[in-house]
């Protein structure tokens, strides 16, 4: 239901991580090249995987509690991503190695974070709005 706000956080997901990794780079190679998510395939599994939970989340809007659960899935995802992204960008940083500054890719998965812990605490109002109306029945 495209009514709910829950789905609009949802769609701005989608957006975040199944879209803009496509158009923001990770970061920038020494040599001036931009490095994608695409080019490494744990990346691609990962946001794959995470795009994936993200759809089945938004399309299961009639079950509030296994949407609920894949939200949480999909948070402990995002933040492994963010963990790589950040353990890689460490490990690598500086002008002699490979790195040579970051892009604005790498922060991604914080955005999709923030919009699915607002979706979690939107279906945990409507849950609860309905286990309100179901007591006074």
């Amino acid at each position: 239901m495209i009514q709910r706000i829950q789905t609009i956080y949802l769609i701005l997901t989608f957006l975040i991580i199944g879209i803009l990794p496509f158009i923001f780079p990770l970061w920038v190679l020494k040599d001036g090249k931009e490095f994608y998510f695409m080019q490494n395939q744990f990346y691609v599994i990962l946001l794959g995987l995470s795009t994936a939970i993200t759809i089945y989340s938004i399309v299961s809007f009639k079950k509030r509690q296994t949407q609920f659960v894949a939200n949480r899935l999909n948070i402990i995802l995002n933040l492994i991503l963010l963990g790589l992204f950040v353990y890689h960008s460490l490990n690598l940083s500086g002008e002699t190695v490979i790195v040579s500054e970051k892009g604005i890719g790498m922060f991604l998965p914080i955005l999709a974070i923030v919009f699915l812990v607002l979706a979690n605490k939107a279906i945990k109002k409507d849950e609860d709005l309905v286990k309100s109306v179901d007591r006074l029945r």
